[in-house]
């Protein structure tokens, strides 16, 4: 039933927001001025600064740990880590064609950093910790020239390589104290290393910048300063600044045509400094520690991407930042609507929810709680409060307009909120908690009141679904039951049982059946009357479904689980009509828009994904 993805319809990809702000320089500037390349899980995305349009490029098995691109623009390549034992690809990708150029295999477990020549002749990578190689590649033959340990036994690993700007055969490598400078003997199939002398001075280089005439090599230290390193002589020119290192370290350096330095460090700030004294010419402070800096042309314009996955436009003059691209830096738990509207939607996430504009995708609200875990949310149908379900056992209400606190319900659970939905009328809610209780609250606007405990289940109620006469709700838990509960009489009516642990549920909108899904990876129907089931379908080839969504005529429904794709069914028939490839996690949660424009999917990576629904065809 779920066969090859190939076979069927795909949904269309509207928008993207994600951007792993964890990896070290993981987003550049291409040299058409037109597009920034960055990385999310295991996908490349191509954003066109003007159009904001997104491509996506899928090849990797695992997540992405480095990014380049070659001096004319014509390549792309990019590095993963892969589990212990295993070969890490790196791929180089053809950027007009949008499509893969060349799958190269050799690292093991992790690609940690690569580099093209200027003359687009080779690829340089470079292995991690558990491979400890650098390996020079010729871009046109796909082919591996030669290899070598990237450092001596007595020094550590590496973690950043360099070529330089003006030759095809020497390149830079650094890490834990180790500097050393390569020359490719192509007619002997040797890379020779020469040690680049600090003397008693001991750094963990981070990132490598070289001057544009090739003098000298910049290194940025975890301790906070710049070594300066003569590339002709292999010797320490200079360290600084002296006396105000750098805090959390340098992550990214840039050299500029002047000669100056475009310093990225892990406290935020982002500084430009002179190239002899390394003194702050000037600073801006921006959100989360900077791990990429990336010039657009000549540098007027630069990009800056940080750990929050907050993308930064700055300008050389004023050094003023610009919000270009925001986006959850954790895994995205759970997507909501607002009742009747598909203008705006809401994301939960680790420390915080965020309000999107759909259209755009830009963030219209950010509600911070700090280190807390937000597991579900709902807007009343009303349009008035954005209710939330959190991992220290409170259900926080909040004003959709401007965040502000309006209610919260402390010790609603022991072990967390994890499942929440609100009546029709707007007057009460229902909460599930990690314990398997399911409370009922009446919510007034001055005070709330628990109405019922109802204690059945004797695991985690992952999702909560009410009929539209508020009278019924249905739950699903991972003790392996669905129960329909009486809302009237607070009672249990049915109880569905599977082996399973029950991840998702949905009401039918004429209310006489619920479909659910979980672990087994099967969707059922069940017979809201007696408990029943009447059908089984076949979700996924394999990991659970955690997320399914039906649209308001009951004709289509969608899942997405652990498999990565956002699947359409049509109801009656049970068959998958539609299929959607761009998730690089497992899907945490789907949902369709109440005219049926959109459909929103969040994931693991921190993504979420804006697909067109699809349109019948008349």
């Amino acid at each position: 039933m779920a066969g090859d993805a190939g076979d069927f319809p795909h949904l269309e990809l509207e928008s993207v927001i994600g951007f792993n702000g964890y990896v070290l320089s993981g987003m550049v500037a291409h040299p058409d001025r037109e597009h920034l390349i960055y990385c999310l899980g295991c996908n490349i995305i191509i954003k066109g600064l003007f159009t904001n349009k997104q491509n996506i490029l899928y090849g990797h098995t695992n997540n992405v740990s480095c990014v380049a691109v070659s001096k004319s623009g014509k390549y792309v390549a990019s590095g993963q880590v892969t589990f212990m034992g295993f070969k890490a690809d790196v791929i180089i990708w053809d950027f007009a064609e949008r499509c893969i150029y060349a799958r190269l295999q050799l690292h093991k477990a992790k690609v940690e950093a690569l580099a093209f020549s200027p003359g687009e002749k080779y690829l340089v990578t470079l292995g991690g910790q558990d491979d400890c190689s650098v390996v020079v590649w010729n871009v046109e033959t796909k082919k591996a020239i030669c290899g070598s340990p990237a450092s001596a036994n007595s020094s550590g690993h590496c973690l950043a390589v360099q070529f330089c700007n003006n030759t095809d055969d020497v390149f830079v490598s650094a890490g834990n104290g180790t500097m050393r400078v390569w020359e490719l003997d192509l007619a002997n199939r040797k890379i020779r290393a020469t040690e680049c002398q600090t003397g008693q001075m001991k750094r963990i280089v981070t990132c490598i910048e070289i001057s544009h005439d090739d003098v000298y090599i910049y290194c940025g230290t975890t301790t906070g300063d710049i070594l300066k390193v003569n590339l002709k002589t292999r010797l320490l020119n200079g360290c600084g600044p002296v006396k105000q290192k750098f805090i959390k370290g340098v992550n990214a350096i840039k050299v500029l045509k002047s000669g100056d330095l475009l310093v990225g460090s892990g406290d935020g700030f982002v500084t430009l400094c002179c190239e002899s004294s390394f003194k702050t010419l000037k600073h801006v402070q921006l959100e989360g520690g900077v791990t990429s800096v990336t010039l657009r042309g000549e540098g007027q314009q630069f990009f800056v991407g940080t750990e929050a996955s907050q993308i930064y436009r700055l300008n050389y003059v004023d050094f003023k930042e610009e919000h270009i691209f925001t986006s959850h830096s954790k895994a995205v738990w759970d997507v909501a609507f607002p009742h009747g509207s598909s203008e705006l939607f809401a994301t939960c996430s680790e420390n915080d929810i965020r309000v999107w504009h759909t259209e755009t995708s830009k963030e219209m609200l950010r509600i911070s709680v700090p280190n807390m875990t937000c597991n579900a949310i709902s807007f009343t149908t009303d349009g008035t409060s954005i209710i939330s379900a959190w991992n220290d056992g409170k259900i926080r209400g909040f004003t959709p307009e401007t965040g502000q606190l309006k209610f919260v319900v402390h010790n609603a659970h022991s072990m967390g909120v994890t499942a929440i939905a609100v009546t029709k009328d707007n007057s009460r809610i229902v909460s599930g908690g990690g314990e398997g209780q399911v409370r009922v609250w009446e919510v007034l606007t001055d005070r709330h009141t628990l109405l019922e405990t109802m204690k059945e289940h004797k695991a985690s109620v992952n999702c909560i679904k009410i009929k539209d006469n508020d009278k019924e709700c249905v739950t699903a838990s991972s003790d392996g039951t669905c129960i329909i509960w009486d809302l009237v009489r607070f009672v249990r009516n049915q109880m569905m049982l599977a082996n399973t642990l029950f991840k998702t549920v949905c009401y039918h909108p004429e209310g006489f059946q619920v479909i659910t899904s979980g672990t087994d990876r099967k969707i059922a129907y069940w017979e809201v009357y007696d408990g029943a089931a009447i059908r089984m379908l076949e979700g996924a080839p394999s990991g659970a479904i955690n997320g399914m969504d039906i649209t308001l005529n009951g004709k289509h429904f969608v899942t997405g689980g652990d498999d990565k794709l956002v699947k359409m069914w049509g109801y009656e028939s049970g068959d998958m009509t539609h299929i959607g490839i761009g998730h690089s996690g497992s899907i945490t949660s789907v949902t369709i828009c109440s005219n049926s424009k959109f459909i929103i999917s969040t994931s693991r990576d921190g993504g979420v994904l804006r697909w067109r629904y699809p349109q019948p065809a008349h």
